[in-house]
């Protein structure tokens, strides 16, 4: 067995998937989240009434496995088949809006679009509603699809079938799409479904979780040493270069003819394991585009599964979480974080039934004055973000002299406060977009404001949020400050 690479040595792989450059066919969905509040049963049946306060849709299936791969900065092409109907319509929207991303989504006339519907309340799943059609692809369809993937495995590294057995890959699309990518000495993996593996004989890595994997072999799973045996009778089987078996919480095995390894359970907190599988497989391919070792590259994506399940929904992992899990930050400064891991945490936080709040300044040199608006904030809210502008943000606004504390700095001590949990910067002038991106459910603004000149006002009301004017602390001001130093 070789030697493991060092954690240094990971945070370079992890610099480079900006490189990668990934095929990934398979079954697109759109998954729709509704979430509300309940606080009353109806009259005309013994249910909960949900009264609905937002509504998110994003990629889901093979398409979640795409949005991946942007999440790491690589490249995807993206083959599947969606119906002519409006999630159809939806979903080839948000796939195409997606940087990074080449789409070729065909349409299949009369077939509806896969559509996972969940409705949530204080942080409960109440129900699922699908609709979906699980039939095979024409045989013409079928064979476009087969020749335009052929043709983007030409200009990609690595090729992904993701499979949940909605009909993309039904019949005899995958064996044909593996023999090409056998025929370009392309690399492919697939993310199985089913019992009958010999759809995907011959692939070069095969990602089954524990439980499809005793669906496949029929053997137990029970413990380590069952799953290498199970994964042995597959590569024997099926003729596969490696299973890499994720086994949720407790991690992941890596088993190959040559060698047998276990990844350790990289999640602090499982919250939520929707589309984790998605994660490892987008991270694997990713990494093994950019000429990562197998096992190196299976490490990566057991981290990014590990950090995916501590969030809510379908979600992504990003290179800075990655280097920070390699790297780990401690104390106050893990409170710093980027506008998307800020309105990750407020999802994940709304989904707890938590109230989010959000105010933002320069915080150039705090006073009293900050630590008061601050104090006030955090007693409205049981989550508090702040956005704190850049440098270049606070010299457009302040003048040429300022900020007189760099960046780092500023967030570093507003994040040294109990009274806030999360920090993060935005370059704009004003952080209108962050607002939108975050959708907290308050908005606060000293009392030097009027509700009319608050930024973001209206967005936050129009989603039922409320604004918030905090008194103003006498005598203290930055400015005032920075005089009374010149003086």
């Amino acid at each position: 067995m070789t030697a493991e690479a060092s954690l240094n040595e990971l945070a370079n792989y992890v610099k480079q998937l900006s490189r990668a450059s990934v095929l990934v066919v398979g079954d697109a969905m759109l998954d729709r989240y509704v979430y509300g509040d309940v606080t009353r049963i109806s009259p005309e049946a013994p249910v909960p009434i949900l009264t609905v306060t937002r509504e998110v849709a994003m990629p889901g299936g093979a398409g979640n496995v795409v949005r991946n791969i942007t999440a790491l900065d690589g490249a995807a092409a993206f083959v599947s088949v969606v119906g002519d109907d409006q999630a159809g319509s939806d979903l080839t929207s948000l796939i195409g809006g997606q940087q990074g991303v080449e789409p070729w989504l065909l349409v299949q006339g009369g077939r509806t679009t896969t559509l996972k519907t969940r409705y949530i309340a204080q942080g409960q799943h109440l129900i699922r509603a699908d609709r979906e059609e699980t039939v095979e692809l024409p045989e013409k369809l079928a064979e476009r699809l087969v020749r335009i993937a052929t043709d983007a495995m030409a200009a990609t590294s690595v090729t992904v079938l993701s499979d949940y057995r909605k009909g993309v890959l039904g019949a005899d699309v995958a064996q044909r799409l593996i023999a090409a990518a056998k025929a370009l000495n392309r690399l492919i993996i697939v993310d199985p479904k089913g019992t009958d593996y010999a759809r995907y004989h011959g692939a070069d890595i095969v990602t089954p979780n524990r439980r499809e994997l005793a669906e496949a072999t029929g053997l137990s799973v029970a413990s380590e040493a069952n799953i290498v045996a199970a994964a042995q009778v597959l590569l024997q089987r099926h003729n596969f270069g490696a299973v890499l078996v994720t086994r949720a919480e407790d991690g992941m095995s890596l088993i190959t003819k040559d060698s047998i390894r276990h990844y350790p359970g990289e999640a602090k907190d499982v919250f939520d394991v929707s589309g984790a599988g998605d994660t490892v497989v987008a991270t694997l391919a990713a990494a093994l585009a950019v000429q990562v070792p197998l096992a190196e590259a299976a490490r990566l994506a057991n981290i990014a599964g590990g950090i995916v399940v501590g969030k809510v929904g379908t979600a992504v992992a990003r290179p800075n979480e990655l280097l920070s899990a390699l790297t780990p930050v401690t104390g106050a400064l893990r409170k710093i974080v980027t506008a998307s891991a800020a309105a990750e945490a407020a999802e994940r936080w709304h989904t707890r039934g938590y109230k989010v709040g959000f105010t933002n300044g320069c915080f150039d040199l705090l006073h009293p004055g900050h630590v008061h608006l601050l104090e006030q904030c955090r007693a409205m809210c049981d989550r508090l973000i702040v956005g704190m502008n850049s440098d270049a943000s606070v010299s457009r606004l302040k003048g040429p002299t300022r900020p007189v504390q760099p960046e780092a700095a500023r967030a570093a001590v507003l994040a040294s406060l109990a009274s806030v949990d999360l920090v993060c910067m935005f370059e704009e002038d004003t952080p209108l977009n962050t607002l939108k991106l975050i959708k907290p459910d308050l908005l606060v603004k000293g009392a030097d404001y009027t509700r009319d000149t608050v930024v973001g006002a209206a967005e936050v009301e129009s989603w039922g949020g409320t604004v918030a004017l905090a008194e103003l602390l006498p005598g203290h001001s930055t400015t005032a400050t920075l005089a009374r130093l010149r003086g």
